[in-house]
Order: structure tokens, then C-alpha cells, then sequence
């Protein structure tokens, strides 16, 4: 069985994850920057991870380009992001505003929750950032979630961890096997 980790990271979190996914399926990993259709070609599944921006998965529509509808199957995404976990509505939204309902039903997909990293940010999104903090911090009557979310955004912070991809590593382990 084939596969390979592509991966796309801005701020260190998601090449974090693609390694640590990698690590355990013992499979090849790749660069987005040295992506290429004969890169993908020969293997039978195709991890690709990348952050959530703006409610995009970047790189998402170069990924989906490279893939026939007959071999979407074989194509796994993971999001990762500043979203908590349990903010599912959220997260159902990101998937939604990235792939087709068709798309959702064939194309397996992950989030895993990384962090912020001001210092990794390009100084347009740090701008944004600060932004949306002062934004908040003037408001009055904040519901729970704006006080959360504000709290959140207002230094970098990290909680990745290895746990967040189990879901990933035993549905590759399973579609492997039946796929052997």
C-alpha cells in the first residue's frame, strides 16, 4: 500500500501534523511547493493537509484538480486551524464552504486543532488579527463564545498534539487494509 503526506503550512502547525502522520503510517511526505500530478501518480492514497484560512483550506482547489471524479476516493484531507473541536458548526461550515456535497460523501476529511503563531504570520494576517482582538475587546455584552474567541486570538499559542490525528491514522489503517 502507497501513501504520502502532502502538506501545505504557513505557521509550522500542519507540517507538524503531516509529519506525525507520516511517522506513524511509515509512508512517503511531500512539500506542496514540489507538488506535481506525476509526484501523486503511483500511490494509492493521498493524505493532503493544510490550515484553514478565512474559511479555506488553502491549496485546496490545486489538490482537487490533480484528482479525477473516479479518484477522489483516494484522496484524504486534514484542515488544521484555531477552531476548537467542539466548535463542530464551525467546523461543519469550513467543510462545507471547501468541497461539493458529493465531494463530502467521497472525500474523507480531518480537522486537527494547531494554534496561533503571530511571529510565523504574515503581517496582513497579524493585521487581522489584531484587528478583530480590538474589535472585540470594545465590545459590550460579548456572549460566552466572542469572550472565548478573544481570549484565544490575543497571543500565539500551540496545543497540537499526536492525539488529534488517531482518527486519520486508523481510517487510513482500515481502508488499507481493505483495499489490500
Amino acid at each position: 500500500m502507497r501513501i504520502i503526506v502532502i502538506y501545505k503550512s504557513k505557521t509550522g502547525f500542519t507540517k507538524r501534523y503531516a509529519e506525525w502522520i507520516a511517522e506513524e503510517l511509515k509512508c512517503d511526505i511531500l512539500d506542496y511547493k514540489n507538488l506535481s500530478r506525476s509526484s501523486i501518480a503511483e500511490y494509492d492514497f493521498v493524505i493532503y493537509g493544510s490550515r484553514v484560512h478565512a474559511g479555506k483550506i488553502d491549496g485546496i482547489k490545486k489538490i482537487k484538480a490533480l484528482f479525477s471524479d473516479n479518484e477522489m476516493s483516494k484522496l484524504i484531507i486534514f484542515a488544521t486551524g484555531a477552531t476548537p473541536l467542539e466548535v463542530e458548526d464551525v467546523i461543519n461550515t469550513i467543510w462545507k464552504s471547501n468541497f461539493s456535497n458529493e465531494e463530502l460523501k467521497i472525500i474523507s476529511h480531518f480537522y486537527m486543532q494547531g494554534g496561533l503563531n503571530y511571529e510565523k504570520m504574515g503581517i496582513l494576517d497579524r493585521m487581522i488579527m489584531k484587528i478583530l482582538a480590538k474589535i472585540l475587546s470594545r465590545k459590550k455584552d460579548k456572549s460566552s463564545d466572542e469572550a472565548g474567541f478573544e481570549q484565544a486570538i490575543g497571543s500565539s499559542y500551540d496545543i497540537s498534539s499526536r492525539e488529534y490525528i488517531a482518527p486519520l491514522i486508523q481510517f487510513v489503517k482500515v481502508q488499507a487494509k481493505v483495499v489490500e
